[in-house]
C-alpha cells in the first residue's frame, strides 16, 4: 500500500504538513517506493485517525495546484507587456501625417521636382528653388509662422533654443530631403543591374552562352555603373552632420527637461499653496464660530468685519494659485511632449545614418565587384567574369532595395515627427506671447 498516492516517506510527510508536492523537475532525489511492513502500518494507522483531516488537506492540495501558474502561463504574462515594434512600426507608417508627407514627396518627383540633373547633383548647402519650393511644402509649421511668432515673444533663454531648434530641424530636413534624392538616384543606378540580371537569368534558363552582342551590352551596363558613382555620401563626411543635428536636439531636450523640473516643482508649490489656503479658510469659520459664541453682543460686527479681515488673505482670488494650476499642467503637458519629440527626433536621425553608412558600403562593395568584371582579360574570361557578377549582383540585389524602402520610410517618419515637434513648440511659444 502506498501513503497518499504512492509517494516516499519524505513525499507523505510533506503532504502530511499541508505543503503541496514538490515538483518533478526538483533537484532532491526521489526516495523509492516504501515496502516495508512498519511504514505502512504507521501510513494505515495515521489514514484511520486523521482520515477526515487528510481529504481536506488534500482537496487544498489540489487548490493550490491548481492556482500556480503553469510554465505556459508564465510565459504568456511575461511575454504580455513586450512591444511589438512590427505593429507600432505598421502603425507609424499608416498615419495620416506620413502618408500626407509620402505623397508631397513623390508628387513633387512625378511633377518634374528632381528632373533637373544639375540641382540633383548640388550641393546640400545650396538651396535650390525645386528643394526651398518642396521645403516649404513639406515643413508645417513654415519659416514664414514660426518667424511671425517669435517677433512677438520677449527673447529669452528659451526662446533663444527653440529659434535654434527651428532652424536646425529645418536644416535636418532639407538634408533629408536631399537623402530622398539620393536614393531616386540609386534606384536609377541599378535599373540597367536589373536588365544585367534579366539578360543572364535567360542565358542560364536556356544553358547556353552569351553572344558577342550580349556580352557588349553586358560589359557597357556594368561600365556605366562604375562611371556613376555613389549616390550615397560616405559616412566619414557624414558623421559631422548628424553629430551636429543631434547634438541639438539633445541639448533642446534637455533644456525642456529643465523647464518640465521647474513647471512640476511649480505645481507642488501651489497644491500646497492652495491646501494652506483651505486650511486658512477652515481656521478662519472656527475662528468665526468662537469668536460669534464668545461676543454675542457684537455678533453683527463680527460678521460683517471678521470674513473681509481674516479671509481677505486665505481665500483663493483673482492673483491665487487656483488659475495658475491649471496653465501649468498645461505647459507641463507641452513641455513632457516637445521633449519626448526631441528624443524622437534624435533617435529617427541616428536610424537615418546607420541606414546611409550600410547603403553606401553596399554600393561601394557592388562597385569593386563590377571592376572585377571590367578588368577581365580574353572575351571568354571576360564572358565568364561578366556571368559571376551578374550572378553575385543579383544575390545582393534585393536585400539593398529593401534597405533603400527602409530609408525612405525613416525619411518620412523624421519628417512628420518634426512637424509634430514644431508644431508643438510654436504652440507653446505663442502661449507666452504677451496679450495684445
Amino acid at each position: 500500500m502506498r501513503c497518499l498516492g504512492g509517494g516516499g516517506g519524505g513525499g507523505g510527510r510533506s503532504r502530511r504538513a499541508g505543503h503541496p508536492p514538490p515538483p518533478a523537475s526538483s533537484s532532491a532525489p526521489v526516495p523509492a517506493p516504501s515496502g516495508s511492513g512498519e511504514e505502512n502500518e504507521e501510513c494505515d494507522g495515521f489514514d484511520r485517525i486523521n482520515g477526515e483531516n487528510r481529504q481536506r488537506r488534500r482537496d487544498l492540495s489540489r487548490l493550490s495546484e491548481c492556482c500556480l501558474p503553469t510554465t505556459s502561463a508564465a510565459a504568456s504574462s511575461a511575454a504580455s507587456p513586450t512591444i511589438n515594434l512590427s505593429g507600432e512600426y505598421m502603425l507609424a507608417v499608416n498615419t495620416s501625417s506620413y502618408k500626407e508627407i509620402w505623397y508631397k514627396i513623390h508628387r513633387h518627383r512625378s511633377e518634374g521636382g528632381e528632373g533637373d540633373s544639375e540641382e540633383v547633383e548640388a550641393s546640400d548647402s545650396a538651396e535650390t528653388p525645386s528643394s526651398a519650393g518642396l521645403i516649404s511644402r513639406v515643413l508645417d509649421p513654415d519659416r514664414a509662422s514660426v518667424e511671425e511668432t517669435l517677433r512677438g515673444v520677449t527673447p529669452d533663454h528659451l526662446t533663444r533654443l527653440v529659434d535654434d531648434y527651428f532652424q536646425s530641424s529645418e536644416h535636418s530636413s532639407r538634408y533629408c530631403i536631399s537623402l530622398r534624392r539620393a536614393v531616386g538616384r540609386a534606384y536609377s543606378l541599378y535599373a540597367p543591374i536589373e536588365e544585367l540580371i534579366d539578360l543572364i537569368s535567360s542565358a542560364d534558363s536556356r544553358r547556353a552562352r552569351l553572344t558577342d552582342a550580349q556580352c557588349d551590352r553586358a560589359f557597357d551596363i556594368l561600365l556605366q555603373f562604375d562611371r556613376l558613382g555613389n549616390p550615397f555620401p560616405p559616412p566619414s563626411g557624414d558623421t559631422r552632420s548628424f553629430q551636429l543635428m543631434r547634438g541639438r536636439f539633445a541639448d533642446l531636450k534637455k533644456q525642456l527637461e529643465l523647464r518640465l523640473l521647474k513647471a512640476r516643482q511649480r505645481r507642488r508649490l501651489l497644491r500646497r499653496s492652495a491646501q494652506a489656503s483651505g486650511a486658512c479658510l477652515i481656521i478662519s469659520t472656527v475662528s468665526l464660530a468662537v469668536t460669534g459664541v464668545f461676543l454675542a453682543t457684537h455678533a453683527l460686527v463680527v460678521l460683517m468685519a471678521g470674513p473681509s479681515f481674516l479671509l481677505g488673505g486665505c481665500l483663493p482670488t483673482r492673483d491665487s494659485p487656483a488659475r495658475p494650476r491649471r496653465r501649468t499642467r498645461r505647459d507641463m503637458a507641452q513641455l513632457d511632449a516637445a521633449s519626448r519629440g526631441a528624443y524622437a527626433l534624435n533617435t529617427d536621425l541616428d536610424t537615418i545614418e546607420r541606414l546611409v553608412a550600410r547603403l553606401h558600403a553596399n554600393v561601394e562593395s557592388d562597385r569593386e565587384l563590377v571592376r572585377l568584371g571590367l578588368e577581365s582579360g580574353g572575351r571568354d574570361q571576360q564572358q565568364h567574369l561578366i556571368v559571376e557578377v551578374a550572378r553575385q549582383l543579383r544575390r545582393n540585389l534585393y536585400t539593398f532595395l529593401r534597405q533603400l524602402e527602409d530609408l525612405e520610410e525613416h525619411i518620412c517618419l523624421f519628417l512628420a515627427a518634426v512637424n509634430r515637434a514644431r508644431s508643438l513648440l510654436l504652440r507653446q511659444i505663442q502661449q507666452r506671447r504677451p496679450p495684445p
